[in-house]
Parts: C-alpha cells; sequence; structure tokens
C-alpha cells in the first residue's frame, strides 16, 4: 500500500515548526465494565496491535524523494515498534494526558501517529489520547482511526492472525525516477485538459468563471489577519486541552429553528466566545478572519486516510453585540464562501 503525498498532504508538513505542530487528535475516557478490574497498559497496547492490519497506513513512514523533484511517497516502516507508538503515561486526569501528549512533535523518521494511555485516572476510568499527522489524515479520518480500535459489540470475533512483514523499500534511484515520471504524467494531464478547454467555448466560459471565484477566494485567504491583540499573540510548542459542554441536541435544535447548520451554530457562538474574551481584555471587538475547513468526502470516500478537505476564509463577526444577527451574518458568509 504505497502511495505519494498530495500536493495539500505535503502542505502540513511545509507549514509545521517548533512550535506549530500539524497533528490532529483526539481524546476519550473509558468506564470499566461492572464488576470487572480495568485492563491495564500492557493489555491495551497489545489490543491496539492486534488491529494494525486494519489500516496499513500506520506502520509506514515517509521516504523523501532526492532532490525534492516530487512530494514525498509512503513506504513500509522495516523497524516498526508499536512500543514506540502506543505509549504509558502516569497522567492523572485527561486534562493533563492531552496536553502532555498533544505538545510534542512527532518524529518525521516514523510513521506519524501516536496513542498516549494513562490506564488509571483519577476517577477511575482509562483516558485514552490518539493523534496524527495531518499529512496522514484528516478530521475525519482521525475519528475512523477510533473505530478500527474499537469493537462494535462486547464479545467480538478473535482477532484475525497478523502475519505482517514489511515490503522492500524503493531505494533512492527508484524514487526519483518515479518522481520524475509521476510529475511528466502530472503535466501531461494538464496538456489535455488545455487541449479540451480550447476545443469547448463552453467550458472556457466555464472554467473563467470558477479562476474569477477562486481568484476571489486567494484574495481573501491573503487578506492579513486582524486583530493582531489579544488574539494571534506568539506561542509556545505547550498545548492545553479546555472544554465546554454543550448538548449536541441543543445545537442542533437551534440550528433548525434557524435554518443554518450545526457548523454555522458553532461558529457563532465561537464569535461570541472571542467577542467576550477581547471585551474582558480591555479591547474593543473587531471581526476576525478564520480559516474553516470543509469536508469533500462523498459517501464512498469516508474510510479513506489522508486529506479530503478544503478551506474556506470567513471573517467571524465578533463586533456584532447581537447574537441572532451574528449567527445570521455567519450563515451567510459560509454559504457566500462555498
Amino acid at each position: 500500500m504505497n502511495g505519494r503525498l498530495s500536493a495539500l498532504d505535503e502542505s502540513f508538513l511545509a507549514v509545521e515548526s517548533a512550535t506549530a505542530h500539524m497533528h490532529v487528535g483526539w481524546a476519550a475516557r473509558f468506564r470499566p465494565p461492572d464488576g470487572e478490574s480495568a485492563p491495564r497498559f500492557a493489555e491495551l497496547r497489545d489490543h491496539i496491535a492486534g488491529r494494525l492490519s486494519r489500516a496499513p497506513r500506520f506502520r509506514q513512514r515517509l521516504a523523501p524523494v532526492p532532490l525534492g523533484l516530487n512530494t514525498p511517497i509512503w513506504v513500509d516502516d522495516e523497524r516498526f515498534d508499536v512500543n514506540r507508538h502506543v505509549i504509558a503515561s502516569r497522567s492523572r486526569r485527561l486534562d493533563e494526558l492531552v496536553d502532555s501528549c498533544m505538545s510534542q512533535k512527532m518524529r518525521r523518521d516514523l510513521p506519524l501517529w501516536q496513542i498516549c494511555i494513562a490506564d488509571q485516572l483519577d476517577d477511575g476510568r482509562i483516558g485514552l489520547v490518539g493523534k496524527a499527522h495531518h499529512c496522514m489524515v484528516d478530521g475525519i479520518a482521525a475519528v475512523e482511526l477510533g473505530s478500527l480500535l474499537l469493537d462494535p459489540s462486547p464479545d467480538p470475533p478473535a482477532a484475525e492472525s497478523d502475519r505482517w512483514r514489511p515490503g522492500r523499500i524503493p531505494g533512492p534511484g527508484r524514487r526519483l525516477v518515479g518522481g520524475i515520471l509521476d510529475r511528466l504524467m502530472e503535466e501531461a494531464s494538464l496538456a489535455r485538459s488545455a487541449a479540451l478547454l480550447a476545443r469547448s467555448p463552453g467550458r472556457v466560459r466555464e472554467f473563467a468563471e470558477q479562476a474569477r471565484r477562486a481568484g476571489g477566494a486567494v484574495a481573501q485567504a491573503m487578506r492579513p489577519a486582524q486583530p493582531r491583540a489579544p488574539v494571534n499573540q506568539p506561542i509556545t510548542a505547550a498545548r492545553h486541552l479546555a472544554w465546554f459542554d454543550r448538548r449536541f441536541a441543543d445545537l442542533r435544535r437551534i440550528g433548525k429553528a434557524f435554518e443554518v447548520s450545526v457548523n454555522d451554530v458553532l461558529l457563532a457562538v465561537s464569535a461570541g466566545g472571542i467577542r467576550r474574551f477581547v471585551r474582558d481584555s480591555g479591547a474593543a471587538a473587531a471581526p476576525l478572519k478564520t480559516m474553516v475547513p470543509v469536508n469533500l468526502r462523498d459517501d464512498e470516500g469516508v474510510s479513506e486516510l489522508g486529506n479530503r478537505i478544503s478551506f474556506v476564509f470567513i471573517d467571524l463577526p465578533c463586533d456584532e453585540p447581537d447574537p441572532v444577527r451574528r449567527l445570521r451574518d455567519v450563515h451567510l458568509e459560509m454559504s457566500e464562501r462555498k
């Protein structure tokens, strides 16, 4: 199961820095079955290891193309060791576990995922945090990883025997030739597309309209983000988990009442929260440029790894005091951007 990073996937590698980690993650707490003791770390690690055959990408690492002539490819990690990826933690609280796991940048020479487990939280539950680099999975696929690790029933069938052996890794010369050939095929495909456009005036007009809209989107994306203070301050590598509980049914009911999506409701609530934060800091509230991911997966591709997303840039109406108008403004701008 080899493959080449897409341009979008590679961009998540390119923008990563010592303080801006480009992994996505999820956290969960599990209550032991009634009347039974909680499984310990070793048992949980072996449970996860026994299911890695369901996700071959998680035993692969990146191999660069010499001279950077194309994006890296995925190859089997010939030194794969589950103990490098399933890590025990002595944290007693879930937020401590999240902070320690998500604050660590992952090594590029290993498969780009990790699961941190605290098997003795103060509340008697088990804490688990999973993370994977954004070049490997988007948010939807990260959730799919969780489904690979969990069984749908208390008595699942026995795990299949896993006799995985790493495949042969292409040498630098082969990766170089493959990268050049793939690049030539991409350019040939672009040339064919241009020829088809030239023979179809209707398609030319359609392409021109798409280019006009794309140009507007790029201009919006390149516009500097304001304000700078108290948001958009320099950051460190440390991450800290904070959360606010709200029943999903409440968000869905609000969206239905105003004929908007749940995402619109979340963005409007976020705008209200930022507005309060800025005003409590003594600054004047202003619109906040925000990058919003948009899922592009269809029903057939829901289980595929890799990124199937795009982004839209909107101005959160943090300067609007009325919550209903904030919701309307968010909905209108999201509809226009999409």
